[in-house]
Formats: structure tokens, C-alpha cells, sequence
């Protein structure tokens, strides 16, 4: 009685978790170009997100619907901060809601995906769930959630759902090949701005910089090796060589994290260096503007 009672549960929970691999199917596809393959879903009618780095830098991309048929699409927007992607196609494919649920350690997920005109799916665990963070790229992820699960190189892009069958965001591969959350509430912040604009826009200095040891104990610091004469740096009159020390008061220890802080919300502000010019301490304001198109 209690083998046929677990055997019984088991059975349950395979048919629960089919249902929702076979519930948001129709809205997921596979991607492939010459050189990638990778996973998406149908954002909004016409507009696919799927995971940016595992794009190549082509500018045309072969999609294959939910049914074998296959289309052509092309980039939206590419934001490599957040590891989100935007493209289009001309088809009829029903589009997913997301739900920016509260994603609790040891929840069990389903990422589901596309290979070709088959669906994937990976069964697994929330294995850690935190606040906020920034990718080594600079961009804001609204939530820091990873996975315990295995998930296939062309399945990267796709759409992870909770036991409810919310979907809670986009799985992507992270350092190491840990497997994390791009959550609904980043993809649809993110999604919206490509959307409209094309692009993510990020903070310009105008300056090229390089880390630096300080004589003296005042710590480690950034020197301007170039500066672009129509930039910011040039209009408040920084100079090569110049010494970064502070940004807005607190010491400039690395130049990746002051690179990290030129984030979307940064273009239009107004913040004070504190450098170092010829052995004199200077504060010099300069205001950061959007980086021009490459």
C-alpha cells in the first residue's frame, strides 16, 4: 500500500510537471545561425527574448516555430550587461506572460527550451535565491537566482517556470557554467527599453583609464591614459595623466567597478572627482553623457 501510495505521487508529479512543459510549448523556439544554437520565447506578438551571449554577432538568425516551420529574425536589441536579447519575426506565435513571483530557495523549477522542432526541458532546484546584483558587465539583475540543474548547451534562453507554472524568468549560463535566473522583472525592464530604443544606453566618461598605485598610502587609483576631446572628460577639463582618487566621495579602488557604475540610470548625472594633478588634490565635476553608437 504505502509503494503503490509513493509510486502514485511520483506519477503525480511527472504528469504535473508535463503539463507545464506542454502549457507554454507553443511559445517556445529553437535559434540557430551558423555558429549558435540556442533557445527563446515569444515575449510579445513578434518579439522573441532569448539569452545575448549565446547570439553570435550575425545579423540574421534562423528560427524554427513550435511545429518544425522555420523564419528568419532579426536583432531588436542586444543588451550584453543583463545577457538579454530582443529579436523579431514575421509570425504568429502566441506569446508568454511573465510573473515576477518570489523565487524561494529549494523551489523546484522546470527550464524549458527548444532543439530544433523538439521541446527540452531540465528538472531542478532553486538552489540559492538573494537580493539585487550587478553582472561583471555592469548590469542591474533585479534578483540573484541559481539553478541546480543541467541544462543543454542549445537550451540556454529558456524560460524557467516555478511549480505554479509561473514563469520566473530566462535560464543563462554564468561563470563556471552555473546555471542562473535572468528574472521576469530584469527581461521585462530590459525588453521594453530594446524594444523601443534599440539599445540599452550606458554612461561615457570619454576617458580612457588605466589602475594605478598611489606613493603614500592614499591607495590605489585610476590614471587617464587618453581622453576623448569631444567627451565629458575634456569638457570639465581632465588631462592625460591625471589621477583618479574618488567618485563622489568614495575611493575609486577598481576601474572595472567605476566602469560598473556607468549604468543606464547614470547618463545626466552630475558627479565630483576627487584627482590628482601634478602632486596637487583637485575636485573636478563632470557630467556623464550616453555612450555614442560603435
Amino acid at each position: 500500500m504505502t509503494n503503490s501510495t509513493s509510486f502514485a505521487g511520483i506519477q503525480n508529479l511527472s504528469a504535473a510537471l508535463a503539463d507545464l512543459v506542454a502549457g507554454v510549448a507553443p511559445s517556445i523556439v529553437a535559434i540557430r545561425s551558423d555558429c549558435s544554437r540556442s533557445s527563446g520565447f515569444v515575449w510579445r506578438p513578434g518579439l522573441i527574448v532569448t539569452a545575448d551571449e549565446a547570439l553570435t554577432e550575425e545579423n540574421k538568425f534562423i528560427v524554427t516555430l513550435p511545429g518544425g516551420n522555420t523564419v528568419t529574425a532579426q536583432p531588436v536589441g542586444r543588451d550584453p550587461t543583463t545577457d538579454i536579447a530582443l529579436l523579431r519575426i514575421e509570425a504568429d506565435v502566441r506569446p508568454l506572460s511573465l510573473a515576477g513571483s518570489t523565487v524561494t530557495t529549494g523551489a523546484l523549477v522546470v527550464a524549458v527550451g527548444a532543439e530544433d522542432d523538439t521541446s527540452s526541458a531540465a528538472f531542478g532546484v532553486v538552489s540559492r535565491a538573494s537580493g539585487p546584483w550587478r553582472s561583471l558587465r555592469g548590469g542591474e539583475i533585479d534578483a540573484r537566482i541559481e539553478l541546480d540543474l543541467r541544462l543543454r548547451q542549445c537550451a540556454e534562453g529558456s524560460l524557467v517556470l516555478n511549480a505554479g507554472g509561473n514563469a520566473i524568468g530566462m535560464a543563462v549560463f554564468g561563470p563556471r557554467r552555473r546555471v542562473l535566473v535572468i528574472p521576469a522583472t530584469t527581461i521585462e525592464r530590459v525588453a521594453s527599453k530594446l524594444a523601443a530604443h534599440g539599445r540599452i544606453p550606458r554612461g561615457y566618461l570619454g576617458l580612457g583609464l588605466q589602475p594605478v598605485v598611489i606613493e603614500g598610502g592614499e591607495g590605489p587609483g585610476a590614471m587617464v591614459m587618453s581622453v576623448d576631446p569631444q567627451g565629458p572628460g575634456a569638457l570639465a577639463g581632465l588631462h592625460q595623466g591625471d589621477i583618479l582618487l574618488a567618485w563622489n566621495g568614495d575611493p575609486i579602488r577598481h576601474v572595472q567597478a567605476l566602469l560598473r557604475a556607468l549604468g543606464p540610470d547614470s547618463v545626466g548625472q552630475t558627479v565630483t572627482l576627487r584627482l590628482r594633478r601634478a602632486g596637487d588634490t583637485q575636485q573636478v565635476p563632470i557630467t556623464i553623457v550616453e555612450r555614442p553608437a560603435a
